[in-house]
C-alpha cells in the first residue's frame, strides 16, 4: 500500500532530526480502511514549533518524498496542516505540525510510527481524544434563518447559490446528525454511502437537487423534513426550539412553492 510505504519512509527520514520528537498517523489508517483512493494523515511532533512558518513546513515536507505542491489548511480551520501532493507515486498527504503539548489535544488516538523517547506514547496514555460534536442549540438557532436564506435565493432565481447552500446543509447539519443517529462520528457526509442505514441514506439523497427551480424547492423541503425528523430523535428538552421562526419561515416557504404553480 503506497500510503504505508510513504509513512514508514517518512519516519526513517525524520529519525535523525534533533528537533523531531516523533511521527504518528491518523485517519483511515486507524480503522484499517486504507485503499487506493485514501489520502495519508501524518502528525509530526517537534520540540520547536514548525507550524506558522510556511517555508519551514514545506522544507520538512520536501524531505519526505517527491514533493509537487503544498498549501496550509486555513480553509478547513487548521493552519497547522500542510496539504501536500507527492509524485512517484501520486499521493495526497496531510502533515499536521504540532508540539508535544499540542499533541495531547486530539480528536482521535493516532498510531505512533516514530517515538524517540516514548513521549508520544506517554502523551496518549495521559489524555483522551475529543472529537467535536455539533451543538444542537447552535444548529436550531440557525437552521430556520438558513432555510429562509435558501428560499430568497430560489425566489430571486439564484439557483447556483441555492444549489451550493443545500450542500452546506448536508455537510454541516444533516450529515452530522445522521451520522450521530447511526452511531458514527459526525464527519459531515463522509462515507455516508457505506455507513448510513439505507433508509437514512435515501432520505439524504432527496436533498440533492437538479438545476431547476422545482427541484431546488423539493430538495429544500426534503431537507426541512429530514431536519425535523432528526431533531425529534436526537434533541432533548434542554434544546429550545425556535417555533416562531420555524412557523414564519415555513409560511414563506409555502408562498414560494405556490408562486409559480
Amino acid at each position: 500500500m503506497i500510503q504505508r510505504r510513504f509513512a514508514y519512509h517518512a519516519a526513517s527520514v525524520l529519525e535523525t532530526d534533533k528537533n523531531i520528537i516523533g511521527l504518528a498517523v491518523a485517519g483511515s489508517w486507524l480503522t484499517d480502511e486504507l485503499d487506493e483512493f485514501s489520502d495519508l494523515d501524518l502528525i509530526l511532533v517537534s520540540i520547536q514549533r514548525i507550524s506558522g512558518d510556511k517555508a519551514l513546513m514545506q522544507d520538512y515536507a520536501e524531505r519526505l518524498g517527491d514533493f509537487l505542491s503544498g498549501f496550509t489548511g486555513e480553509h478547513v480551520g487548521e493552519p497547522r496542516v500542510l496539504i501536500c501532493l507527492y509524485d512517484n507515486p501520486l499521493l495526497h498527504v496531510d502533515i499536521k505540525f504540532v508540539t508535544l503539548e499540542e499533541f495531547h489535544d486530539r480528536v482521535e488516538t493516532p498510531i505512533v510510527l516514530l517515538d524517540k523517547e516514548g513521549q508520544l506514547a506517554q502523551a496518549i496514555a495521559n489524555s483522551q481524544p475529543n472529537f467535536p460534536y455539533p451543538e444542537y442549540q447552535w444548529l436550531e438557532d440557525r437552521f430556520w434563518t438558513w432555510i429562509h436564506y435558501a428560499l430568497l435565493k430560489i425566489g430571486r432565481g439564484e439557483y447556483l447559490e441555492a444549489f451550493d447552500f443545500l450542500g452546506f446543509l448536508r455537510m454541516s447539519v444533516l450529515g452530522p446528525l445522521l451520522h450521530i443517529q447511526n452511531g458514527n462520528l459526525p464527519r459531515g457526509v463522509r462515507k455516508a454511502e457505506s455507513v448510513l442505514d439505507k433508509a437514512d441514506l435515501a432520505k439524504l439523497m432527496l436533498t440533492i437537487p437538479l438545476y431547476s427551480r422545482q427541484s431546488l424547492v423539493d430538495s429544500l423541503r426534503a431537507s426541512v423534513d429530514l431536519y425535523r425528523e432528526l431533531r425529534k430523535e436526537l434533541y432533548d428538552s434542554k434544546v429550545k426550539l425556535q417555533f416562531t421562526a420555524e412557523r414564519r419561515v415555513m409560511e414563506y416557504f409555502s408562498e414560494i412553492e405556490k408562486e409559480y404553480q
